[in-house]
């Protein structure tokens, strides 16, 4: 019989005594939220393209049970365990990432899924998570060790993915691992005449995509003047807005779904505000703050490097990648085809959502006598 007292020795029992109960609490309530708005939105979806109405629901039931199983199994893993999973899984999910442009499915002029045993994955995804803890990793050896090159490292390593994503291309993605891992390499002490070097040439890059990259190009100009089919998209999520006001037209009462190509995915967000109102929203946003907030509360009295390299840079992933998914559902910035994490319909973003939750949950466990963060 499993005890589950301060003073058992058991695994499970140590980790409910150290896990943080109201992120996992948290993770879990966007999952489920995810899971209800996807039971209203994706029938509309499926019947445009000849499926029975609840195919991507019996999809998603399944993708969010491996997520919370996802979750839990990463929460538990020691930091020793997590780091060399995350060597691991780089090398695995690099060779994906390379042979993506190649052999990718082609949607839109891009190719960012391969299709394996029947199944498509977004391999950038599966990176991301795996991507922090690495250049954490590498930050934290460089700082301890004078030999050791740990941000030149990170710095080849970030090139090399960033390279892979415009390959596919994927400028949106590409961005949010740009802003995570400059806010890592600020943390480890970059100096600020580089810092603003990297400004500099953030919008330097920006501007050179705008005129390489013809997609990149659309969708700006669509956010300036408005004039194409993702104009289309976001006159109708700004609809889905305004019919549901404060208390929204009520579960499954939505219209606007009906004629958004993409509302279980990128625009899932204008789905609860036209149902549900604006309180649904509101608390949206309120759990996503809830979990970056207290990662970065642990992050600051961390003595860990690493941890707290990894903590940041996971919290940062998740709140930016909700941050575009609904402020380009809202019109505040150009869109990006890029999911709400825990909520959007996918496979690989629900599982990539996952695995960073797991690791953030794995990484501000409080100290126990037998695993002390400091011991590495």
């Amino acid at each position: 019989m499993v005890s589950f007292s301060r003073q058992s020795r058991s695994s499970l029992a140590k980790w409910l005594w150290t896990v943080d109960k109201i992120t996992l609490f948290v993770s879990l309530a966007l999952l489920v939220i995810g899971l209800i708005l996807d039971i209203t939105a994706s029938p509309a979806v499926a019947r445009r393209i000849n499926f029975d109405d609840y195919w991507f629901v019996r999809k998603h039931v399944v993708y969010v049970l491996a997520s919370v199983v996802t979750i839990f199994a990463l929460s538990m893993l020691k930091l020793k365990t997590i780091r060399r999973l995350s060597i691991l899984g780089f090398i695995i999910i690099l060779i994906l990432m390379i042979v993506t442009p190649f052999w990718g499915i082609e949607n839109k002029g891009a190719r960012r899924w391969l299709s394996i045993c029947g199944f498509s994955l977004q391999a950038s995804e599966f990176m991301k998570p795996i991507f922090i803890i690495v250049t954490a990793w590498l930050l934290d050896c460089g700082k301890k060790y004078d030999y050791f090159q740990g941000m030149w490292i990170s710095i080849a390593l970030y090139g090399v993915v960033a390279g892979l994503l415009l390959l596919q291309p994927d400028i949106g993605m590409t961005l949010l691992y740009t802003a995570v891992f400059a806010l890592q390499l600020f943390l480890a002490g970059l100096p600020m005449l580089l810092v603003a070097v990297l400004a500099v040439g953030g919008v330097a890059s920006l501007v050179l995509f705008y005129f390489i990259f013809p997609h990149f190009h659309s969708r700006v100009d669509q956010f300036l003047y408005g004039s194409n089919e993702t104009s289309y998209q976001i006159n109708k999520a700004m609809e889905a807005f305004q019919n549901g006001n404060l208390v929204g037209r009520g579960p499954g009462e939505g219209t606007v779904k009906l004629q958004i190509p993409d509302a279980h995915t990128d625009f899932i967000f204008a789905v609860a505000g036209e149902e549900y109102g604006i309180w649904l929203c509101l608390i949206i946003i309120l759990l996503f703050a809830i979990v970056v907030i207290r990662a970065l509360r642990a992050s600051v009295k961390e003595t860990n490097l690493f941890v707290m390299y990894a903590e940041v840079g996971l919290a940062a992933s998740i709140g930016v990648q909700a941050f575009v998914n609904m402020a380009s559902s809202l019109h505040i910035i150009p869109t990006k085809g890029m999911t709400l994490p825990f909520i959007s319909y996918g496979g690989s973003s629900l599982l990539g959502s996952a695995i960073e939750i797991g690791m953030l949950l794995a990484l501000t466990r409080q100290n126990t006598a037998s695993e002390d963060k400091d011991l590495q």
